[in-house]
């Protein structure tokens, strides 16, 4: 009986000793000695172990620069600490890649971000080197605090099939859905600098673990969910109340605008996308708009879209009490080519604008060029507000029916129309404005 004792505590000492083992289904990436089982890609910041941890240092006049892990990995959950006392971006790289048919080489994929800023997406995803951010952290401001300048900070990061999903210091930052890489390497990220005054500055990692086995979802947690698989509801959005409004296949759900079926020219539905389609100016061949066969009071929608290059259309909502189209509208538009972008006042004609009433607030790298998916959302709560997004980013906001609102109405087209959309339900209207615009991802929460 001793002897087992004593072989027991012999046990625990040697995990305690050597944080290698395995015994509670956790390994650690890193032996506190020595940089084995990493390699260092792209730029030429300085890694080194210091005290037993990971010190990165800015370098000027390098690129990105990244620590990765010579194994790579697909399910997993990953834990980190990690400390910063001054300033820098960092990031920690997750299924990710660098193969020299890809920009020679240049690390690519999932990056769970380090921001110390005032803009505060500390634990946000980013695809790094590929489609820019995919979770802002402005779609969950409850984390932003989460980070702690000046001590050691937890990240989490859980990826488990197509779900990722991060935490920091116990706080849940980023949900995303996606299905583009499946598996690769993890690495740590000394950002690059284009001060020469910033060389110099450190960020510290210790107790890289992660876990392969036996993985077990953690508990739901109820912030917004970024789904980049194309007409897919996941279980986590369907939780939270969400439904498809389009199923990728059929129109059903949807039907003209001026009554009737589905228009049976004008649009089309193919390879799971719904698209309006360009008439070439012969309105014989124009299709109208069409809405959905459900009215909506307060809700929140999310939808890809994809513009044709000079394209123009919208979607409507707080549509029918002064007509079949006549409401509040979420403008898509070519804003480099087509003439409308240009009119209305201050820009209030503009991609993702609350169409001439409040232009949209948004930077140019946030907006994907023709060609591309962008991400949209509008959501009106019970209470009135408003808020129009694009891409993780909110542009508009507004209070349907206060005076603020009600001036703006007044020196707007929509002037002459009596309690202009203050419907109390209506359905949600996609616009057919003669030119080729896709949809897909079409989904909606009620709120009331």
């Amino acid at each position: 009986m001793q002897k087992n004792i004593i072989l027991s505590i012999s046990f625990i000492v040697l995990l305690s000793v050597f944080p290698g083992c395995k015994g509670d289904g956790w390994e650690y990436l890193f032996n506190g000695k020595n940089l084995e089982g990493w390699k260092q890609l792209n730029g030429e910041a300085k890694y080194e172990v210091i005290n037993g941890e990971i010190v990165g240092t800015t370098v000027a006049n390098t690129p990105n620069s990244f620590l990765a892990t010579e194994k790579t990995y697909s399910d997993f959950i990953l834990e980190v600490e990690l400390l910063l006392t001054e300033e820098m971006n960092s990031g920690i790289q997750f299924r990710s890649e660098s193969t020299p048919e890809y920009n020679n080489g240049r690390v690519h994929g999932y990056q769970c971000e380090v921001d110390p800023s005032d803009r505060a997406w500390s634990a946000g995803i980013y695809d790094e080197a590929r489609r820019g951010w995919l979770y802002p952290v402005d779609l969950n401001p409850a984390a932003k605090t989460a980070f702690k300048m000046g001590e050691w900070n937890k990240y989490r990061i859980e990826c488990i099939g197509n779900s990722l999903r991060t935490w920091l210091n116990g706080v849940p930052v980023a949900h995303v859905i996606d299905d583009m890489t499946p598996e690769g390497f993890i690495a740590l990220q000394v950002h690059a600098i284009r001060d020469k005054k910033h060389e110099g500055r450190q960020i510290k990692w210790r107790n890289i673990r992660i876990k392969t086995k036996n993985l077990a979802p953690s508990p739901a947690e109820d912030i917004y969910v970024v789904n980049l698989i194309p007409n897919n509801l996941s279980k986590a959005e369907a939780s939270q109340g969400f439904k498809l409004l389009f199923d990728g296949e059929t129109p059903n759900g949807w039907k003209s605008a001026t009554g009737g079926t589905f228009p049976e020219k004008g649009w089309e539905i193919k390879d799971g996308v719904l698209s309006v389609l360009d008439n070439g100016g012969d309105t014989s061949k124009k299709g109208g708009d069409i809405i959905t066969t459900e009215k909506f009071g307060a809700f929140e929608l999310k939808f890809d879209f994809n513009l044709e290059e000079g394209a123009n259309s919208g979607i409507k909502y707080c549509i029918g009490d002064n007509g079949p189209s006549i409401g509040l509208e979420y403008q898509i538009i070519d804003d480099e080519r087509h003439p409308d972008a240009k009119n209305g006042i201050n820009s209030n004609h503009s991609l993702a604008s609350l169409y001439d009433l409040i232009a949209a607030k948004k930077e140019k790298r946030f907006v994907k060029d023709p060609g591309e998916w962008n991400r949209g959302r509008i959501i009106l709560f019970p209470d009135n507000r408003g808020e129009h997004w694009l891409n993780g980013r909110k542009v508009v906001e507004y209070t349907r029916g206060d005076s603020a609102f009600n001036a703006l109405v007044a020196k707007s087209k929509y002037a002459k129309f009596k309690n202009f959309a203050m419907t109390a339900e209506s359905p949600i209207l996609l616009q057919d404005h003669n030119n080729t615009v896709h949809f897909r991802s079409i989904k909606i929460k009620p709120l009331n």
